[in-house]
């Protein structure tokens, strides 16, 4: 019978923690972003689609009143929900993306990240190439995805070459420079096993 609770008291903890980890690995992200990203108050920042804004909250807490962060999103609950968050954080703004196309204004951002997003771009060219025109001339871009896991089905609507769900970092690069960007550093201990590429466009 002991053995019966403490099995039970175990699965209530991890229900329990579940939540609290999940929260710490998001500013975990947030923190080596901040540092790759060069966040400070007054940066203006933009997350791609940001889902329920964990990172958003994050990134609007350190560039501060002066700052800005931009919150892309394509699937419509989801932006309701970014919307709800921007009312009691004024340095959010929600803007709903397109398939295509990001809809940040042109020039207006210090850095970009999207989290576990490239890899079910549909246009990944045209969006890169938004990507590029969204941020300011030295501005930062950071990816983070996976490497397709051995046997995963590609996401419906992704170019053929992505091998699985997920995206091989070498296309990533090949795909992201031919828009102009430049490889500033890539780092493959990115928690949950993920990696991290950070381009920059050129300042002129």
């Amino acid at each position: 019978m002991r053995s019966r609770s403490f099995i039970i008291a175990l699965v209530l903890f991890a229900f329990i923690a579940a939540p609290c980890c999940a929260q710490d690995s998001y500013q975990t992200e947030a923190d080596r972003l901040a540092v790759l990203l060069d966040w400070h108050s007054g940066s203006v920042v933009a997350d791609i689609g940001a889902g329920h804004g964990q990172l958003t909250l994050a990134a609007a807490t350190v560039v501060g009143r002066t700052g800005r962060v931009y919150t892309t999103e394509l699937d419509p609950k989801l932006l309701v929900h970014l919307e709800e968050v921007a009312q009691t954080n004024k340095n959010i703004t929600p803007v709903k993306a397109a398939e295509a196309e990001t809809n940040l204004p042109e020039g207006s951002c210090d850095s970009i990240f999207m989290r576990l997003v490239y890899h079910h771009l549909t246009k990944p060219a045209e969006i890169d190439a938004s990507l590029f025109r969204s941020l300011k001339p030295g501005g930062l871009l950071a990816v983070i995805d996976e490497e397709p896991p051995p046997g995963s089905t590609r996401v419906e609507g992704v170019p053929e070459n992505r091998g699985g769900h997920g995206v091989p970092q070498k296309i990533l690069v090949e795909e992201v420079t031919s828009a102009g960007f430049q490889v500033v550093k890539a780092q493959d201990d990115w928690p949950d096993k993920d990696y991290c590429v950070v381009f920059r466009k050129p300042s002129t």
